[in-house]
C-alpha cells in the first residue's frame, strides 16, 4: 500500500494493515518535521509533489523491496502540504517473516523513497523560506 496525502498519516492505520499472521516481524519508520536544520530554527515545513510521478516511482520502490525480501506487507505513506514540528511526514512499515529482512527493507525501502520520489522540500525559518534537499 502507497499514499501520498495531504492528510495527517494515521499510525492506527498502519499498524492495522500492516499485520499479517505470517509475519514474524514488523518495522515501522517515522519521519517528523524536526525544529531545526543546519543551525537555523525551522518552524514548519512545505512539502510538494507531482502526485502521479511520485506514486508512480513509490510503486517501484515497493516492487524492487518485494523482489529483494521475503515480504508479506509494504506500506509507505508521504504528506503533502504544509506541516508543523512534531508531525509526521513520512511512515514505512515492513512486515517479513524475520527481523533481519524486515530491518534491512525499511532501511532500504526509506533511503529509496527520500532520493528517489519527486518530493520537494521548503524550510520555513525565521528568516523566510527555503527549499533544502531532502536526505
Amino acid at each position: 500500500m502507497i499514499s501520498i496525502t495531504e492528510k495527517p498519516i494515521n499510525l492506527n492505520d498502519i499498524l492495522l494493515h500492516s499485520k499479517d499472521d505470517s509475519a514474524g516481524a514488523t518495522t515501522l519508520f517515522l519521519g517528523s518535521v524536526r525544529d531545526h536544520n543546519e543551525g537555523q530554527n525551522v518552524s514548519g515545513i512545505y512539502y510538494e509533489t507531482y502526485k502521479e510521478m511520485a506514486q508512480s516511482v513509490l510503486l517501484e520502490i515497493e516492487s524492487e523491496v518485494f523482489k529483494k525480501w521475503n515480504m508479506k506487507k509494504f506500506i509507505a505513506i508521504h504528506r503533502i502540504g504544509d506541516l508543523k514540528i512534531g508531525e509526521v511526514s513520512v511512515a514505512v512499515s515492513i512486515s517479513t517473516e524475520h527481523r533481519s529482512d524486515a530491518f534491512e527493507a525499511c532501511r532500504y525501502a526509506i533511503d529509496a523513497i527520500k532520493t528517489r520520489v519527486p518530493i520537494w522540500k521548503k524550510e520555513k525559518t525565521v528568516t523566510g523560506q527555503q527549499w533544502v534537499q531532502t536526505k
